[in-house]
């Protein structure tokens, strides 16, 4: 338990930015109206891999209310991306996946921009295409970028390889990481069994409720304003700026909510190119996707295909771990941060192991492409190592929670990648869940329990505050972090009240663009109570600071006698001398003086990490194959929690992904073409999906987040689909190893068991 005492900080606080949300005042990128606006519709491709032989788009532009049709031809055939930059903004010679952008239109209203986009004859000539990840690795496969190498990438080393001279590949394969440790030949070698095992998980699709939308106006000086569905604007304003040539000084992005991100809202997407159709028509333009282009086009989780291999002792002693994930990028890797999908590393499990060696593949497909999903790569590898713990486990004739038990890790050892971590909380989350799920305890028949084990680091980078109190002694904290809607505003909020003693209702919040403030690393990677806490921490310490020297001189004391109490600035030892901050801002107001603070902060700090352990119990019918989960409790390493209602919505919101994610969220793909594309095919969980669930927190004053607080927005999704298949395994006795647990998988595996 935490030990310090707190006025704000700790206590349920509602959000800040609710009141907008539910009255419908706020806006989002696709409620920004212009004089002038424009609509833009594209035409995508109708095939996986085909050369574009010719584009006639005269009749569209004959179309009343037509302003602008563009192609390939029509703008700069510069490629972009966010670490390698391979992403056509409009095809010019060859399309790559069924949805590649061909040609755009911009009209006076969506329904004309539509119908010229139907007006729009393209020839092309069908080439060979790929599907599978695998088959595209080897070096017999079409070849979906017969260029890659002379597209510009990042400083980041994505060629981490050591392949045996009989393992020719494809150029498909154009990403492979590997974390290692040890020996893990000579680990195998100590080995007295040696446990291998093969799983597979879908393409999902994060399912927000805002699809991509923005508005870009290339104003008459050249200045280009932009709303738009991205998390990151500073990062979207350098990117915007480099790939369309112009200076980052020429780029605004404005304040708009962001309904819901999920992973999927750092990319550029039509930024780009509406900068070029907003340029060609001397207006602003308007582009927001149909859920049909957000399931066909944009960027969903990758499909994965995994191997895991284990060497253990016959006293249940891990001494090995080998495995490699093959990640299906899809046509295009413009949409990831890294160029690679870094939870690859999570195969090594959260165990102490002293001999490790992961490999992570992306490979090129003539598929949509994939970007980010919550805890990017991580569920696919967390699904898979914590299924073969429990596999392995059974075959050994060990108790599932006994054998984590006995390899996970403490304070002092090295975790798979190599980092040692500090205050590490594994064993504890691990007993109580399994406590609180009754692990061990009596169950009916078809009923099964499971557990699995997850971690994830609070994320770096930097972010940057302004607090100013106002001569109401009202006190608005100006922040450069767009919210996505999780709640930082109302962390930042709660932060600074805490800090000034005074109440929440004092404080507001103020989020600016992108020309108010120096940049911060935007929303992302589980960073931002850590990145823009701190910030607003640093900055109202500062403030506090500022108050104590002015009410010295007001109080006519010395600057250590100053206190602050309950909002007033108090001389030690002498209660009556003293001020209010509100009188002492309006005081300073009326000498033209204003009491405020900026900090900025930044972190490459990381040695914590967040544990979170899932429990399931589920019921499965022999005869249909159907799972119920009847219950799910998440054991959480919390450290200090500074909102517990917004915290809590973050620990039930990451297990209803998980058991999307587990049971039921599927996107096939056959020949090339989605075949899910609208929500009453892609099935995600409604609220009669949902089990009872329980949370339990482990809590501790020990994280990187002010207070010492751990992350949370990516911990609790990861381990829910392991937890529910190992639940699944041990009700029917027969391992699920692809993703997702369906019905009809179930009632297959269970016939395929009986002959029949």
């Amino acid at each position: 338990m935490t030990t310090t005492e707190h006025r704000v900080v700790g206590k349920p606080a509602g959000r800040v930015e609710g009141p907008d949300k539910t009255t419908g005042s706020g806006k989002y990128s696709a409620d920004i109206d212009l004089p002038g606006l424009l609509w833009a519709k594209i035409l995508r491709s109708p095939y996986p891999h085909a050369r574009i032989v010719s584009i006639d788009a005269s009749r569209a532009k004959q179309v009343p209310g037509v302003h602008v049709v563009l192609t390939g031809a029509d703008i700069p055939e510069t490629l972009i991306g966010r670490m390698i930059q391979d992403t056509p903004m409009l095809c010019r010679n060859v399309v790559r996946y069924i949805g590649d952008k061909v040609a755009i239109v911009a009209a006076e209203s969506p329904d004309i921009a539509e119908e010229a986009i139907d007006l729009i004859e393209v020839e092309y000539e069908e080439i060979p295409a790929v599907f599978d990840a695998l088959e595209a690795s080897k070096s017999s496969a079409p070849v979906v970028h017969d260029d890659f190498g002379s597209y510009k990438r990042g400083p980041i080393d994505l060629w981490h390889k050591d392949y045996p001279a009989t393992e020719p590949v494809s150029s498909n394969l154009f990403s492979r990481m590997t974390w290692a440790k040890g020996d893990i030949e000579a680990g195998f070698a100590q080995a007295d069994r040696v446990f291998e095992h093969h799983f597979s998980t879908p393409m999902t699709h994060q399912a927000y409720l805002e699809p991509h939308a923005c508005v870009v106006w290339v104003q008459d000086d050249g200045h280009v304003q932009v709303w738009a569905h991205n998390k990151q604007p500073h990062t979207l304003r350098r990117h915007l700026a480099s790939h369309v040539g112009i200076e980052t000084d020429q780029v605004t992005v404005n304040v708009a909510y962001i309904g819901g991100d999920f992973g999927g809202k750092s990319s550029s997407m039509d930024v780009p190119l509406m900068y070029f159709v907003s340029k060609a028509a001397g207006r602003p333009v308007k582009s927001v996707m149909t859920y049909t282009e957000e399931l066909m086009a944009a960027d969903p989780r990758h499909p994965s295909t995994i191997s895991v291999k284990t060497g253990v002792k016959n006293d249940g002693t891990i001494v090995a771990r080998s495995g490699r994930v093959t990640f299906n990028s899809g046509a295009y890797a413009g949409y990831k941060t890294l160029g690679y999908v870094a939870g690859a590393f999570q195969l090594g499990g959260c165990y102490n192991i002293p001999n490790v060696h992961i490999e992570g593949d992306c490979v090129y497909t003539n598929e949509v492409p994939r970007g980010h999903a919550r805890a990017p790569g991580s569920p696919q590898s967390s699904f898979a190592v914590e299924s073969h713990m429990d596999m392995i486990a059974k075959e050994m004739g060990l108790d599932p929670l006994g054998f984590r038990l006995k390899n996970v890790l403490h304070d002092g050892d090295t975790s798979p990648s190599g980092t040692a971590w500090r205050q590490i909380k594994a064993e504890e989350t691990l007993t109580a869940a399994a406590a609180a799920i009754g692990w061990g305890t009596p169950k009916a028949p078809n009923v099964g329990r499971g557990l699995a084990l997850f971690d994830h680091t609070t994320g770096v980078g930097n972010s940057n505050a302004n607090i100013v109190i106002e001569a109401d002694g009202t006190v608005t904290v100006y922040s450069p972090t767009f919210d996505h809607g999780t709640g930082i505003h109302t962390v930042q909020r709660q932060i600074v009240a805490e800090e000034l003693t005074v109440a929440l209702d004092q404080i507001k919040v103020v989020t600016v663009n992108t020309d108010t403030h120096p940049p911060d690393g935007g929303v992302g990677n589980s960073r931002t109570t850590h990145t823009a806490g701190f910030a607003a921490l640093t900055a109202v310490q500062k403030l506090r600071e500022s108050l104590s020297a002015v009410a010295a001189e007001a109080l006519e004391c010395s600057l250590k006698e100053v206190q602050l109490r309950d909002g007033w600035l108090i001389v030690k030892g002498s209660p009556e001398r003293s001020i209010s901050i509100a009188d002492l801002a309006s005081r300073e107001a009326g000498r033209g003086a204003t009491i405020s603070a900026y900090a900025e902060y930044t972190s490459n700090a990381q040695d914590y990490t967040s544990f979170c352990t899932q429990a399931a119990e589920v019921s499965v019918d022999p005869e249909t194959g159907v799972v119920e989960v009847l219950k799910l409790v998440s054991a959480v390493d919390s450290g200090t929690i500074i909102n517990p209602a917004s915290h809590l919505s973050q620990v039930e919101g990451g297990m209803v992904t998980g058991l999307g994610f587990a049971l039921m969220e599927d996107m096939p793909v056959e020949e090339g073409r989605v075949t899910t594309l609208h929500l009453g095919d892609f099935k995600i969980p409604n609220i009669q999906d949902i089990p009872r669930h329980q949370t339990v927190y482990i809590e501790s004053e020990s994280g990187h987040t002010p207070y010492g607080g751990k992350a949370v927005g990516e911990i609790t999704n990861s381990s829910v689909a392991p937890a529910i298949a190992n639940a699944v395994a041990d009700a029917i006795g027969i391992p699920i190893t692809d993703l997702p647990i369906s019905g009809e998988r179930v009632y297959y595996a269970l016939r395929q068991r009986q002959g029949s």
